[in-house]
């Protein structure tokens, strides 16, 4: 229950910090949240999907309707993409996190961007980078887990 809350609440407060204070802060932080969507999906399986749809309920009066619409449509296709790449995957559950990312991080970022107006570059740069990071340190954790 707990990381489908902290998955709730940084989808809002990502879309918050797009609404509300910029696009550089919002674009440096949105990469726990589809890291933070693996966990849950490993916790609840398919019903990921519920958590997603609310947070971007609560999102439509904390950040703007504008960046909810945004993030809600990038979220389900971006999300399903990153959700289908992830649930077909028979890899270990890092490997997994690792490649539904790459794809699933830049079609919510070529989605979200326009939609609120932002131009690609370098918004969209920094959005991915950000998203991988996450990815990446995830990954880097398992792989020594299970090596050592």
């Amino acid at each position: 229950m707990a990381i489908s809350l902290l998955y709730i609440f940084s989808i809002v407060l990502v879309n918050f910090l797009f609404a509300h204070t910029g696009p550089e802060f919002g674009a440096v932080l949105v990469g726990s949240v589809f890291v933070l969507r693996d966990f849950v999906q490993r916790r609840i399986g398919h019903y990921v999907l519920l958590p997603m749809l609310f947070a971007c309920g609560i999102s439509y009066f904390m950040a703007s309707p504008v960046v909810a619409t945004a993030s809600l449509t990038a979220f389900l296709v971006a999300e399903l993409s990153d959700w289908a790449i992830y649930t077909a995957l028979p890899f270990r559950f890092h490997y997994r996190i690792l490649y539904s990312s790459v794809i699933g991080v830049a079609v919510d970022t070529l989605v979200f961007l326009p939609m609120i107006g932002l131009p690609l570059w370098p918004l969209a740069l920094i959005a991915w980078c950000s998203k991988m990071i996450a990815a990446v340190l995830v990954f880097c954790y398992y792989q020594f887990k299970v090596e050592n």
